[in-house]
């Protein structure tokens, strides 16, 4: 097309400067020579302007398309050789990697083969002890200066007895005789405090104790604090009972800093503490008193009662929790537990009973299945606490569930504080009874024939490795 299209403009061209020509001889008077010489100059710079107007600005924009091109190729081809080198140190670490990965694990078997041998001949020589041990009874109880035996010490409880830790008679006594006990017993000193360790998984180190409240009555009975308390809340006296118990806490917790025990100390408190103003006034005086010790202390309500808190027992709580208290509930009955609401009341523990965590028929009526239980708390901040502990297997089991903090017989039943000889000295010259000063809380017991590392052991020698229920 460009070919035919410079024929034509030719022509036309000679055409022009022809008839350039003639129209010059013809009107002008040239002679035909000179005519013919004007038509053949205009014809010359036809072809002249013609041709730089074809050739100059096209030449420009190939050449200026072709340098882009070449600046294209030539970064493309710098990309795919960096993208090479790359690709080579890539290739390069991952052998490396794989190298080492292989080493690692090679070593690691031989470790695991020899644990696996040390874990054997440990367990024999364990199961050996133990079948030794288990033919002695239990140690006698110590005895003090008086012959008396030293509570806090005392020998462990055997693993047969229900949560209520045997303090009752084979009859429990009727109401009224709960009663009659409880008329002067904040008066007498019969509100005695015993303590119960919380212990680490599977260390079993004691980590916290609990402050129980029991009754003492005249003959020497001793009655849980379920079976006095809600008679105590009809005669009005929970409040007095809460605030005793914490006075004689804070006693306790000054013994275990004296001696260096790095424990703390979980304090019962019931619901219509809370809820009468003036039962809370006396028991907030102790507390903020006392407030030095509040990293060390834990107060704990049921939680059914934490549930139907109202508004006053919710700004009681606030107000307990700015002196720095932390809380903790228990009496858990089901794990429809919201771990959000909780930490933002303040409470810090939950106590759930080992055999509702080990329940399947609860992982099925959940939200969430109890193996999973003590992860979804520990991200709000709560520690998860297995109680009512009262077998070894339980602890097998308990140890897959992730539970690190345990309660129960199995370990030490809830035992009193050493008294002084005469447990109730009579009343100074201003009225008020001298209180007893408190001894050193008791530890756990170390029950010789089954030890959940024992189990453990056992299992690793018969190659069936852990157990998850």
């Amino acid at each position: 097309m460009i070919r035919v299209a410079t024929v034509f403009i030719v022509i036309f061209m000679v055409l022009i400067a022809a008839a350039l020509g003639v129209v010059l001889h013809v009107a002008a008077g040239l002679d035909a020579l000179h005519a013919g010489l004007a038509g053949l100059t205009v014809f010359t710079a036809m072809i002249l302007h013609h041709v730089i107007t074809m050739r100059g600005p096209g030449e420009d924009d190939d050449n200026a398309h072709l340098a882009e091109l070449s600046n294209g190729v030539g970064d493309l081809a710098r990309q795919v050789a960096d993208f090479g080198r790359r690709l080579s140190a890539i290739e390069h670490r991952v052998v490396a990697a794989d190298i080492k990965g292989q080493q690692r694990v090679e070593t690691m078997l031989g470790e695991i083969g020899e644990l696996g041998t040390l874990v054997r001949q440990l367990a024999v020589s364990v199961a050996e002890h133990e079948d030794v041990l288990s033919g002695f009874g239990s140690a006698p109880a110590a005895v003090n200066d008086d012959g008396a035996a030293a509570d806090a010490v005392a020998s462990p409880a055997p693993a047969s007895r229900d949560f209520d830790f045997g303090f009752f008679p084979p009859e429990a006594p009727a109401d009224t005789t709960v009663r009659q006990a409880l008329a002067h017993a904040i008066e007498d000193g019969r509100i005695d405090v015993y303590l119960q360790p919380l212990v680490t998984l599977p260390q079993r180190k004691v980590r916290f104790y609990e402050a129980v409240a029991r009754l003492r009555g005249a003959d020497g009975t001793v009655f849980a604090a379920d079976r006095f308390l809600p008679v105590a809340e009809t005669m009005g006296l929970v409040g007095q009972i809460d605030t005793l118990v914490a006075q004689r806490a804070m006693q306790v917790l000054r013994r275990l800093i004296a001696g260096n025990q790095d424990v703390g100390l979980f304090c019962n408190v019931a619901a219509p503490t809370l809820a009468d103003p003036a039962a809370f006034a006396a028991y907030r005086e102790t507390l903020e008193t006392h407030r030095a010790l509040a990293s060390a202390l834990v107060l704990e309500f049921r939680h059914d009662a934490l549930r139907g808190f109202g508004p006053v027992e919710r700004k009681h709580l606030g107000t307990l929790a700015g002196y720095g208290y932390r809380f903790s509930v228990d009496h858990v009955s089901d794990l429809r537990i919201k771990p959000r609401d909780l930490a933002e009341r303040g409470v810090r523990f939950v106590k759930v009973p080992a055999m509702l965590l080990l329940d399947e028929a609860q992982g099925a009526a959940s939200d969430i299945h109890p193996a999973d239980l003590a992860d979804l708390l520990g991200r709000f901040g709560i520690d998860l606490v297995a109680e009512r502990i009262e077998d070894e297997r339980v602890v097998v089991d308990l140890l897959d569930y992730e539970v690190r903090l345990g309660q129960g017989n199995l370990f030490s039943p809830p035992r009193p504080l050493r008294q002084d000889k005469d447990h109730t000295t009579p009343a100074s010259h201003d009225g008020a009874r001298k209180q007893p000063a408190p001894e050193a809380p008791p530890a756990p017991a170390t029950a010789p024939p089954r030890s959940g590392t024992a189990a453990l052991l056992r299992r690793a020698a018969a190659g069936r490795g852990p157990v998850r229920s």
